[in-house]
């Protein structure tokens, strides 16, 4: 697209003259014959170069050129004043203060004007690829930003993934040994006390076996809602693998309390489920059998297994014991 020039004069006589110099310009023309029609063309276009007559009837150049420069969009415009007056240094100055960048007296030497278009049509071609490339820069910045946004989300979901189970979205096995280790270290740090409690679930693979691994899936995910939703904020709840899940349950006042959740837990697990199987409505019951280890410091590096042993091992006795209760380790 060709740049424009617009020339503002009140003589017929002087826009002809200025047409027949210009014509080989390679720019695009347009004329005013008023300081208003001038003004109104620069709000519908966007010039490379304004020749601006300074004597006009109505509204003179330099009020022209001084309402310009108050338009943000507009200031930037290069104006040069044409003049047949005798450019003196206060009317220069006066000039320059309006927003002109250069003068040309009349009758005007052809050369001279042509010699001063061609430059500021250089200027304003450059003007135009640097604008160009800034917003190709500007494009990339954005692009950019989403490329590292859509890179963390991605490898935000990798993390994610790699520390939950994917059917039930609790934490997985690693995660849990994260938190464990994380509870223990607080509660040496602060002398307060958490539990860890191991459940399994009874019942479940008659579930499997009756109705189908779909039913078993959806009844592990009704599960961990279940048991998410009894638990405070503060507490961990993971699946270790099949149908054993374990909890950690932090800042407890003593034993009694770890006991007092984990058999609310049991009641909630043993409630009936209402399961969706392949579109077909399923109700199962099952319960759990939970043992609980409160955590005894005892300065040992392995204080982590200690504690999972004493919590399957009560899990297992109240196995034995007749399932869906809950044993506090001794």
């Amino acid at each position: 697209m060709l740049p424009k020039i617009l020339v503002v004069d009140d003589t017929a006589a002087n826009l002809v003259a200025m047409r027949r110099l210009l014509a080989h310009s390679g720019a695009e023309l347009f004329e005013a014959r008023s300081g208003n029609e001038a003004l109104a063309l620069c709000l519908d276009h966007e010039f490379a170069l304004i020749l601006l007559d300074v004597n006009m009837p109505d509204m003179d150049g330099f009020e022209v050129a001084a309402l310009l420069g108050e338009a943000e969009q507009l200031r930037d415009t290069p104006i040069i004043f044409v003049t047949a007056a005798y450019v003196d240094d206060i009317n220069r100055l006066k000039g320059y203060r309006s927003g002109a960048v250069d003068y040309i007296a009349k009758p005007i030497n052809d050369v001279i004007l042509q010699s001063k278009v061609r430059v500021f049509l250089e200027l304003y071609a450059a003007r135009m690829k640097l604008r160009e490339a800034m917003a190709e820069l500007a494009e990339r910045n954005e692009e950019l930003t989403r490329e590292i946004a859509e890179r963390k989300l991605i490898e935000a979901m990798v993390r994610h993934q790699a520390s939950h189970d994917p059917l039930t979205g609790l934490p997985n096995r690693i995660l849990f040994r994260d938190r464990l280790h994380g509870a223990i270290q607080r509660a040496n740090r602060h002398y307060v006390r958490f539990a860890l409690a191991c459940i399994d679930i009874d019942g479940f693979k008659g579930v499997n076996d009756s109705h189908g691994h779909a039913a078993g899936d959806a009844l592990l995910q009704e599960i961990a809602a279940r048991l998410s939703a009894h638990l405070r904020s503060n507490d961990t709840v993971a699946r270790l693998g099949g149908d054993e899940f374990a909890l950690v349950l932090e800042e407890l006042d003593d034993s009694r309390t770890a006991l007092q959740l984990c058999e609310k837990l049991c009641a909630a697990l043993s409630e009936p489920y209402s399961l969706r199987v392949n579109g077909e409505p399923v109700e199962v019951r099952v319960g759990a059998s939970i043992g609980i280890a409160p955590y005894r410091p005892n300065g040992h590096a392995d204080v982590d297994e200690q504690l999972l042993q004493a919590a399957d091992h009560a899990m297992y006795e109240a196995k034995r014991g007749g399932k869906n209760r809950c044993v506090l380790a001794g």
